[in-house]
């Protein structure tokens, strides 16, 4: 099979990780990726912001389990994040983010390294602190968090693929 495809076949989303850090010349690597996204028009639309600060992912998932009225960690641990952020001008915002996120987990996976999307981006961008940090990094006022992307390396057994729904492919 096709090294592409079965990565992509294979790929899971993990929900607890060991503290050790995504190596920086991996971790370039998926941001790259992630830059070669396909986008609407080829605008290129969407921006990444990636920490391995333990304080910062701490607040970023603090500020996520708020959002929900939850005191769990929405991140599982893990030690990298990166948030993606997309132009909310852009008729295909939210999926140019979405494919940036693609790319991101697939080449982490092939990379051997773990990854789950979590949700709530937008809500955590839209608070007050949130738009405080967008200012900081120097993201503009008009992006959205679409999504993060944790990663790291899994402290769990793998993941089984659920099986496929009948009726997901229809052929005319």
């Amino acid at each position: 099979m096709n090294e592409s495809i079965k990565n992509m076949l294979e790929r899971r989303s993990i929900r607890a990780y060991k503290k050790d850090l995504v190596p920086q010349e991996t971790l370039d690597v998926i941001l790259e990726a992630g830059e070669y996204s396909p986008s609407g028009m080829g605008q290129q639309s969407t921006l990444m912001v990636v920490t391995q600060d333990p304080e910062l992912v701490a607040k970023l998932s603090k500020m996520n389990a708020d959002v929900m009225g939850s005191k769990a960690d929405p991140f599982y641990g893990a030690p990298t994040v990166i948030i993606v952020f997309s132009d909310s001008k852009m008729g295909t915002c939210v999926e140019n983010g979405s494919l940036v996120m693609g790319n991101l987990m697939n080449a982490a996976h092939a990379l051997g390294v773990d990854s789950c999307w979590i949700h709530r981006a937008r809500e955590v961008f839209d608070s007050e602190e949130g738009k405080e940090l967008k200012k900081q990094w120097g993201v503009p006022d008009e992006y959205i968090g679409v999504s993060h992307c944790v990663l790291g390396y899994r402290d769990c057994e793998y993941p089984t693929a659920k099986p496929r729904k009948e009726g997901f492919v229809i052929r005319v």
